[in-house]
């Protein structure tokens, strides 16, 4: 049972981590958005995609479950269970900080735009680079799930 165990222990860090930098980094989105609303009401839609943007690690948080859910079953080896592990612990990390700094890095875009900037297309562009490695952390995990 001890397996087993260790092997959703890392999909709860997985999921977990992901949905935890989600959840902080669109409130930072949030937050922006209420404050740069009252300059600036009418470039909500920039400010909603913008502010959307960090929840996606969350979803892959998600998805590294669905990768991984072919290995949890009783018979699991301890080596299967540490990959799963391992996995978890490097895309739920990487998950919680590229969402919470792209949130940061949005609600900067967002103040900006706020103030009567026009930088959303260059704040999207930015705003890619952190979104970059959780989507290699999903590969990775993708991958490994290919070989356990």
């Amino acid at each position: 049972m001890g397996a087993i165990l260790t092997a959703y222990i890392g999909i709860a860090l997985m999921i977990g981590l992901c949905g935890i930098g989600s959840a902080i980094g669109v409130t930072y989105g949030g937050n922006a958005t209420v404050g740069a609303m009252k300059k600036n009401d009418e470039a909500f839609g920039n400010y909603l995609v913008l502010s959307a943007l960090p929840g996606t690690q969350g979803l892959y948080g998600f998805l590294g479950f669905f990768l991984l859910q072919k290995v949890l079953v009783d018979s699991i080896t301890w080596m299967q269970a540490v990959a799963v592990l391992g996995c978890g612990l490097f895309l739920g990390f990487v998950g919680l900080v590229s969402a919470l700094r792209q949130g940061q890095l949005c609600a900067n875009g967002i103040t900006a735009i706020g103030n009567g900037h026009d930088v959303f297309g260059k704040t999207l562009i930015l705003a890619v680079f952190p979104e970059l490695y959780a989507i290699i952390a999903v590969a990775a995990t993708f991958m490994v799930s290919g070989l356990i």
